[in-house]
């Protein structure tokens, strides 16, 4: 960048602007690498935010603090529009077909009060991914009903009964395993949060991300849906890292619309 902004000036510039142009030419440079690695592409001018359903009310993390989180990581920016249930159990066909994107911080996990979707619900939300929309979860947001097999196709990554365990939160390296809207672009970067070891994995579910080799970041398909889970996320403080955020919010994205 350097060379290259010395040759377009030439020699007759006065030295003072040789390096105010340099010293601008390498901050536009540092800004847009800083937007490559940890923005979202933008919508077009013109376009309106993805819907999204934000499920929550339920979940054997503290649901009271990371659905206001998750919340607020999506809304940064205009990109999308939250609304949050925290009754995903009542939610209807005509309540789904709302949105573009179903976004979970809920499960069914442990002594969960409500332990099953009723079936109308069930078939709505099969319905609502296999008509091209999108499903993400976060951490254990697809660790629920583990006698839907499709629902586990789409969820993609999931508690494993009796396999998976985890220590404590800790830090440790993200990094990427192969090129996709979602992660083109970005380094590799720490952060502190609990790591599942041995983590359910959907057969067909492709790995973007992992960590110390566990998977942490899927995605999947069902019809003409997609998913895409990020196991990161254990705690609302483990959500402020910089790569988590872009993450969920380019894993969003793509989800609702495939871009």
């Amino acid at each position: 960048m350097n060379v290259a902004t010395r040759q377009s000036l030439g020699p007759s510039l006065p030295v003072g602007m040789k390096t105010f142009t340099r010293t601008t030419a390498r901050t536009v440079a540092a800004l847009l690498a800083s937007a490559l690695i940890a923005g979202t592409p933008s919508l077009r001018a013109g376009d309106p935010p993805i819907r999204v359903l934000l499920l929550s009310g339920q979940n054997n993390h503290d649901w009271k603090t990371t659905t206001p989180k998750l919340k607020a990581i999506l809304t940064d920016g205009g990109q999308f529009a939250v609304d949050v249930t925290e009754r995903p159990e009542q939610c209807t066909a005509e309540t789904l077909a709302q949105y573009d994107l179903v976004v979970s911080d809920w499960n069914a996990w442990g002594d969960a009060k409500v332990k099953e979707w009723p079936p109308a619900m069930r078939e709505a939300f099969l319905q609502f991914v296999r008509s091209g929309k999108g499903y993400v979860s976060i951490h254990a947001g697809s660790s629920s009903f583990y006698d839907w097999p499709e629902y586990h196709q789409i969820g993609g990554l999931f508690w494993n009964l009796d396999v998976t365990s985890h220590g404590p939160p800790h830090e440790f390296t993200v990094e990427f395993t192969r090129d996709h809207p979602i992660t083109r672009g970005l380094e590799p970067f720490k952060t502190k949060d609990e790591l599942w070891i041995k983590p359910g994995i959907h057969p067909d579910a492709t790995v973007l991300a992992t960590g110390d080799r566990q998977p942490l970041a899927v995605t999947t398909a069902l019809g003409q849906g997609r998913g895409f889970a990020l196991l990161l996320g254990h705690a609302a403080e483990h959500m402020d890292t910089p790569g988590f955020q872009t993450l969920l919010r380019r894993g969003a994205r793509w989800a609702a619309t495939g871009k």
